[in-house]
């Protein structure tokens, strides 16, 4: 039993065979044809493994969400108002999620540089509207408003334009303080910590899969100022954004940190 861990990226794991058992806002277990369903910042750790086998992405929720596909993270938002993190894909649709994730998988890390952002997307979408739609059969949760829930909410949907811890406060109704401690406790990291993750995310994708000016992504990515994005990027890169697109580029890198797949034994 490793301790809870968050990350700032969604994720989730179709299983495949065998099953485990999760701690995560209670305890669940997992089987073959079920998803897992992970949302940024909330803790999570294995406890009991059965042999599982299963494959699984996780994405940039403020990248998709800036796309007017919001309604994808419905699951997402359900599991953070308290249901249960584990939704059964109806038989029929196994074969078929199963096919979307290994395509996912291919597309992003194939040796000619990987498939068009565009084609990695549009398989996120198909992928998290199978879950959508498995996740409505299911009971729903009863509403559970709380800080942490509703200022997440609110930062991943707002984190790409002009926004302050004040903004989120005001939002959710508490003040700057409160906001930041509640988060810093629930998920590990404060508003700010997570409005700059969702502006790295999108800056990393955009430098990695177009050549873009940096003064544009900046802009794009909720900063005024391009000389104040440069700093924040080197600060949580150790490099500048030019320096780190060109890295990437040679070696050729297919992934970011938040679009990966996989599968474990």
């Amino acid at each position: 039993m490793r301790a809870p861990v968050t990350h700032a990226f969604a994720a989730l794991a179709f299983y495949t065979s065998g099953a485990s058992r999760i701690d995560q806002r209670g305890r669940w277990n997992v089987e073959a044809g079920d998803v897992l369903l992970v949302p940024a910042g909330q803790p999570h750790r294995s406890i009991e493994k059965a042999a599982p086998d299963w494959i699984g992405v996780g994405f940039c929720v403020p990248c998709l969400a800036a796309e007017e596909a919001g309604s994808l993270l419905e699951p997402f938002e359900r599991v953070r108002s308290g249901a249960s993190p584990v939704v059964r894909v109806p038989a029929d649709r196994h074969a078929h999620i199963d096919m979307l994730l290994r395509e996912l998988m291919r597309a992003t890390e194939s040796r000619d540089g990987g498939a068009p952002d565009v084609v990695q997307r549009s398989l996120l979408v198909l992928i998290l509207d199978e879950v959508r739609q498995a996740a409505r059969s299911q009971h729903p949760a009863s509403p559970s408003p709380g800080v942490v829930v509703d200022a997440l909410r609110f930062i991943e949907r707002n984190c790409l334009r002009p926004l302050s811890l004040k903004d989120v406060a005001r939002a959710v109704g508490r003040s700057p303080a409160y906001v930041t401690t509640a988060l810093s406790r629930a998920t590990g990291r404060s508003a700010v910590e997570w409005i700059v993750a969702g502006r790295m995310a999108e800056a990393r994708r955009i430098l990695l899969h177009s050549d873009e000016r940096v003064e544009l992504i900046a802009e794009r990515v909720g900063y005024a100022d391009a000389t104040h994005f440069i700093r924040m990027f080197r600060r949580e890169h150790g490099a500048t954004p030019a320096a780190w697109r060109a890295e990437a580029q040679s070696k050729g890198r297919t992934l970011t940190q938040e679009t990966v797949s996989g599968r474990t034994r």
